[in-house]
């Protein structure tokens, strides 16, 4: 017996050595994306030859403090071990893992096409960082909390109510936000919509999407995770900050946050797409995190509605997609669970786009968690509660 437990740990050590000296090797650098890397389609993004995994970040930006793995707080064995593991692929094509824990990035690593400078697709993140432009739209006035509970047809003054749907004007922000419009589409339409983008655009997009709806009853308005919602959000935004919607968002929101580097995808009226347009770097979504886990307040100054995100945080309504578990509950484009662990529930909020593209928050730990990724199956967040959350317990 005492000769397989002096085995076992020999391997254990041998095994954290070998992840050490890796880290170790690669604490100073992390990998940056060369010119002809920086104009090349994701797809065709060679693989880095070598994992970088760092339990000690360089210090790139003001705006994102850095500490230690271990010292700072973690436990650095089981997130080394994690870190082999994605390295490995074992859990699928993982890009990026970043670990801050009480406002300081304790841990960094690129995989694959991951690099540090890049910025990354978020697919269906993006439409949490819609959610949260409306947080600051009502912060700096231009929205009220009130204002979630108004019908959105209000919003448009260009909007030809005579031709909408049946119960068009039931449809409230709140409603749109939460996915609960309530607008049903055929595939067929669906596809016009997908494929026209010229055609539907501008106020004819919002006025396709209250037009051609099957018509809209108190039983449609339940959960149904579709594009349209947080589009007509984003028309609601264009109608009532000054300027246009991308302006806003690029001077009021991004740039405010330091967050220079990003592409965010604009229809053939120059509308930011809401569903699904943003790329931004791993850096970049953890200067978000870092926001948002500091409740909301940048700089020691509130900026977004603390109101708003206490009910965009919440679990407003339970999502009924198949392929999302049944613990998630639904916010305002956010999403909401529990994590048991030893006996106490951690709650959790997080913004997720396929592929494994998330921002996570775990309140109760002080722990931000950033993954990137291109994963087609996208089974990640189960292996970040079992091994990333208790290191940090």
């Amino acid at each position: 017996m005492f000769t397989n437990c002096r085995a076992k740990l020999l391997t254990i050590l041998f095994l954290l050595v070998s992840i050490e000296v890796l880290s170790n090797e690669t604490d100073l650098k992390a990998p940056r994306a060369s010119a002809e890397e920086v104009k090349m389609d994701f797809w065709d993004m060679p693989s880095l030859e070598k994992a970088f995994i760092s339990t000690a970040p360089e210090k790139l930006t003001e705006n994102v403090k850095v500490g230690k793995l271990g010292v700072d707080g973690g436990d650095k064995a089981p997130i080394l071990q994690f870190a082999k593991e994605l390295a490995e692929n074992k859990y699928g094509k993982y890009d990026s893992l970043l670990i801050s824990h009480k406002g300081k990035l304790l841990f960094e690593s690129y995989y694959n096409r991951g690099r540090v400078d890049l910025p990354h697709f978020q697919f269906s993140a993006t439409k949490g960082y819609t959610s949260l432009v409306v947080g600051r739209a009502i912060q700096l006035g231009y929205l009220t909390t009130a204002d979630l509970h108004k019908p959105l047809i209000s919003f448009f003054k260009d909007l030809d109510t005579s031709q909408l749907a049946v119960g068009a004007e039931e449809i409230t922000l709140h409603h749109a936000l939460s996915m609960n419009s309530g607008l049903r589409f055929s595939d067929e339409q669906l596809k016009d919509f997908r494929e026209n983008r010229e055609k539907y655009s501008g106020m004819a997009e919002v006025q396709a999407f209250l037009e051609l709806s099957r018509p809209i009853t108190k039983e449609s308005q339940v959960y149904k995770y579709q594009s349209s919602d947080p589009i007509l959000v984003m028309h609601v935004l264009n109608a009532v900050v000054p300027g246009a919607a991308n302006d806003f968002i690029d001077k009021e929101f991004l740039k405010k946050m330091g967050i220079y580097n990003y592409k965010w995808s604009l229809d053939p009226q120059n509308l930011p797409v809401a569903d699904s347009g943003v790329n931004l770097t791993s850096r970049d979504m953890l200067k978000i995190g870092e926001m948002l886990a500091n409740q909301g307040k940048l700089y020691n100054e509130r900026f977004l509605s603390e109101d708003y995100l206490l009910a965009a945080f919440g679990a407003i309504t339970k999502p009924t997609e198949s392929w999302i578990p049944e613990s998630f509950n639904y916010g305002y484009l956010w999403y909401q669970t529990s994590i048991a662990l030893n006996n106490k529930n951690y709650n959790v909020n997080f913004a997720w786009g396929a592929g494994g593209n998330r921002i996570i928050l775990v309140n109760d730990l002080d722990l931000v968690i950033i993954i990137t990724g291109h994963d087609r199956e996208d089974v990640i967040f189960e292996q970040i509660a079992k091994q990333v959350l208790p290191a940090f317990l």
